[in-house]
């Protein structure tokens, strides 16, 4: 994947070996903006795409000056899905891919979306054009999805015959009922971005959708990033966990958080009305 010569850009290059790919990242006063770059396929995943996405990911979470991800396509579209003339062709592979790493839980197709659920940053996905399949699996793993209200949504998989299994079961489940859940795998339905709004897959519409998610990522920069860090932690994991074990999370977050040098730089500027200048993220 190419890069710029920040030292984040510069440690994703060497985590592939690589010099060119269809993922490309660049890191901008500590946001990362990282871009699918193959348009002429509509940003069609490919075996290597997959693992790129992940591979990036991967390297920005080392990265502690890392505030906020930007996640958008190049071209006409932010994803097509799975390119499935290019992937099967590959059948060794794909069986390969299949196969979960042991500690992280999650095989190929699952890491490149639940890379970006694991990084300590909000993650903004920013949809234009055509959202589907495991393009829309990977939209649904950022944080948030700020798209253009012509954009095409759909889990697509249905079509060909397939559920989606790219960490899209979790994801749906989290942000709309089950019933609608269940429609939109069973049928693959393609809906426009606003009717994706109104089901809560898109969380925000804006015509110039990275221009909007740049925007989100500056006004998050404005907050601690231990208290964004660990704020992304406590909902994610405990989103489908019961009373007890969010309450206990809640104050184990909240007693390191009270300790962390950031937390003290924001109250001192909160109370100074000043801008917080943050050391790097904590953890």
């Amino acid at each position: 994947m190419s890069t710029t010569a920040s030292p984040a850009a510069r440690a994703v290059t060497r985590s592939t070996g690589r010099a060119a790919s269809h993922v490309t990242c660049t890191v901008t006063d500590g946001v990362a903006h990282v871009r699918l770059d193959r348009p002429e396929k509509l940003n069609a995943l490919t075996l290597q795409v997959l693992d790129d996405l992940a591979a990036t990911a991967r390297t920005l979470r080392r990265d502690k000056s890392l505030r906020a991800v930007v996640l958008s396509g190049e071209g006409d579209a932010f994803c097509a899905g799975l390119d499935f003339a290019h992937v099967m062709k590959q059948p060794l592979r794909v069986a390969r891919s299949f196969v979960p790493n042991p500690l992280r839980g999650t095989n190929t197709f699952q890491e490149a979306c639940w890379a970006w659920r694991r990084l300590p940053v909000p993650v903004v996905a920013a949809v234009h054009g055509h959202c589907l399949g495991g393009g829309l699996q990977i939209a649904l793993a950022a944080d948030f999805r700020v798209a253009t209200p012509d954009s095409q949504w759909s889990v697509l998989e249905g079509k060909w015959g397939i559920i989606p299994d790219m960490s899209g079961v979790r994801s749906l489940k989290e942000l709309v009922g089950i019933d609608v859940a269940k429609k939109l795998t069973m049928t693959a339905e393609v809906v426009p971005g606003t009717e994706a709004h109104r089901l809560g897959l898109v969380t925000t519409l804006d015509e110039d959708p990275v221009a909007a998610a740049l925007a989100l990522a500056q006004q998050l920069k404005g907050r601690s990033p231990d208290q964004l860090a660990a704020a992304k932690r406590l909902f994610d994991d405990t989103w489908t966990a019961g009373a007890r074990y969010t309450f206990l999370r809640e104050r184990v977050e909240q007693a390191w958080l009270l300790a962390a040098r950031n937390t003290a730089v924001a109250r001192k500027a909160a109370f100074a009305r000043v801008a917080p200048e943050f050391g790097p993220r904590g953890r």
